[in-house]
């Protein structure tokens, strides 16, 4: 007989193999070819954590792509309806190709798209507002690939005269039908898709998968319902052929079946089959289930109240709101085996300060959709981050600066910043610069401010050449980002002595005794009146900064006031200037709100 002690390994390594890497069950737990609805319920949330922190770009082109294939839906069913006389069963044989060519494939489809964001949501893992930004990216993208669709076929020649014909006569059966009559029928389609979605996740093979998808959809034609992204389709193709305006079109057809759709789809089944589940049902589908749920407001306002999205994990709570908080500096890290330094800057200005506090965050991104992490992956990597981290919290305690270090995994990459900015209620963020850094994937010739509505606090951007602060060049102009940088500098110098240096490029010669003015009087604004001025008037900003550069160890440059058209069509100063200069470069922007207009123009 086995030895029960021996058979206890073996049932853990089955348990951990029947796990799929997001977390969330492969098997059925009591039967194992069988899922309850608490472990369909996991499957589905994470599948949502992949959608709902997916890129803006990645979620519309996959829409398209889906909306185009609706198209091939509208196609067979014409040209079936065509060929079999209209005969209502023989028609509708070919209809859910579309719909399984969408979902067996991964593409995004707006109702199909319902339930798992919604079910997140429920959790409050995600926000409202991060739900409507993914519903409306990828109604943007099944409506742009769908009106390109009808395109096609209004003028490509695919439909033969006879079929044309007849879909033009589909088109206008539905733009005849009253509203509430479209807005009943389309809920109940609303049902059946996201109905599938809730069986798509319980099945454990394509071959099941293929026939729920097939007969769900099939039940659309033959019960006369209406698809929100088909009848988008279908009423462009009328649009085209010039016999229909496209307002009444989408007021009397596409609107009522899309919000039919999106009741039928959201309240009578994500919240019905959300209802049916236990406590338990986060149980694995996320580390230590449901423990950080966004507060309410963060969960009706989403980033404007805090955060929109609760990360895979976080080690660290967000700290209390009480009068008399610490000045914070969050330090997001990828390699905390290489970015020590980044630490040793922040600690430096934490070192001034009587209540400043250093936050390094180790941020791990889970690469891609096909890699997630499961408990026992996220737990060694929690185990691994905290181990490399104590040289940080070393550094920290040899300033003699509070440290509270913390780790962070996600699948977004540099908008998990923002987040962990206004969680903690930062003062200061301190990143280093990079096209490997996570946060690379922003375009490095935009200003932070233009990746979020508002800065959630002061940015700092290290481009590190071995840090040393002995003799820094700031260059000076009116802004907010250069009265930063002076700050920085002023806390630079008080800390380790440096010698500052100040320049100001005017236009001409003409020019040089009103900048010689503005300078001395910059200086003395800024409490910064002893440092070395330099007056350049040959006009070249550019030029007289790199120039300067190579007598000082640290650039200290505010990140450009121009607006973000502008930028569009003029190089970006801060950017040739980084990659110009042999020295450290830091880049300041300060958190400040910006009108409409001076987010597109800049300030004048």
């Amino acid at each position: 007989m086995t030895d029960p002690d021996e058979r206890v390994p073996e049932e853990s390594v089955r348990d951990a193999v029947e796990r799929s890497r997001s977390g969330a069950p492969a098997v059925g737990h009591v039967v194992r070819d069988r899922f309850s609805s608490d472990e369909v319920f996991q499957r589905i949330v994470a599948a949502a954590d992949e959608e709902i922190t997916s890129g803006a770009r990645e979620l519309f082109f996959s829409a398209l792509a889906g909306g185009f294939a609706i198209t091939i839906t509208f196609m067979l069913y014409v040209s079936m309806k065509t060929s079999t006389g209209g005969d209502p069963v023989l028609s509708a044989l070919l209809y859910p190709i579309g719909f399984i060519y969408i979902i067996i494939g991964g593409y995004q489809l707006y109702t199909e798209n319902t339930l798992p964001p919604v079910a997140l949501t429920l959790e409050r893992l995600a926000s409202v507002p991060a739900l409507l930004r993914n519903w409306i990216v990828v109604l943007a993208g099944n409506f742009t690939g769908g009106a390109l669709g009808a395109a096609a076929l209004a003028f490509g020649s695919v439909l033969s005269p006879e079929a044309g014909v007849v879909a033009a006569g589909i088109a206008q059966e539905g733009v005849d039908t009253a509203w509430w009559s479209l807005f009943s029928k389309a809920a109940f389609a609303g049902l059946i898709v996201a109905g599938v979605v809730w069986v798509e996740y319980a099945a454990r093979d394509t071959i099941s998968r293929l026939a729920v998808v097939y007969l769900a959809f099939l039940a659309i034609p033959l019960g006369g319902l209406y698809h929100s992204v088909v009848s988008f389709t279908e009423m462009i193709y009328l649009v085209l052929l010039g016999d229909l305006a496209i307002g009444v079109g989408l007021a009397d057809f596409v609107l009522p079946v899309l919000l039919g759709n999106t009741i039928g789809g959201v309240v009578l089944v994500t919240i019905v089959n959300y209802f049916q589940t236990t406590e338990q049902r986060l149980e694995s589908a996320r580390f230590e289930g449901a423990e950080r749920q966004l507060s309410l407001p963060e969960w009706v306002l989403g980033g404007l109240a805090g955060r929109s999205y609760v990360p895979l994990l976080d080690t660290a709570d967000a700290p209390p709101v009480v009068d008399g908080d610490p000045y914070r500096i969050v330090v997001p890290v990828q390699n905390p085996r290489t970015e020590t330094q980044l630490v040793e800057v922040a600690c430096l200005l934490a070192s001034q300060r009587d209540d400043a506090v250093v936050n390094p965050v180790h941020i791990v991104q889970v690469p891609d959709r096909s890699r997630g992490y499961g408990s026992t992956q996220r737990r060694r990597i929690v185990a691994e981050s905290e181990a490399l981290m104590e040289d940080m919290r070393e550094i920290a305690a040899d300033y003699g600066v509070e440290c509270e270090s913390s780790t962070v995994i996600s699948r977004r990459s540099f908008e998990e910043l923002f987040e962990i900015a206004r969680r903690k209620q930062a003062d200061l963020a301190l990143l280093q610069w990079g096209d490997d850094r996570l946060w690379g994937a922003a375009r490095t010739d935009r200003s932070l401010s233009d990746l979020t509505s508002q800065l959630p606090c002061d940015f700092l951007v290290l481009k590190n050449h071995g840090f040393d602060a002995s003799r820094i060049l700031l260059p000076t102009e009116e802004g907010a980002n250069c009265e930063l940088s002076a700050e920085v500098a002023r806390t630079l110098r008080d800390a380790v002595g440096s010698e500052l240096t100040l320049l100001h490029v005017v236009a001409d010669a003409t020019e040089r005794e009103s900048g010689e003015r503005f300078l001395a009087e910059w200086a003395d604004d800024h409490g910064i009146g002893d440092a070395t001025r330099i007056v350049d008037d040959t006009g070249d900003v550019e030029r007289a900064i790199a120039r300067e550069a190579r007598d000082n160890s640290l650039l200290l440059l505010g990140a450009t006031e121009r607006g973000l058209l502008s930028r569009l069509v003029h190089d970006s100063l801060n950017l040739s200037v980084v990659d110009e200069v042999d020295c450290s470069v830091l880049l300041a922007e300060r958190s400040r709100p910006r009108s409409l207009r001076e987010r597109l123009f800049g300030r004048r």
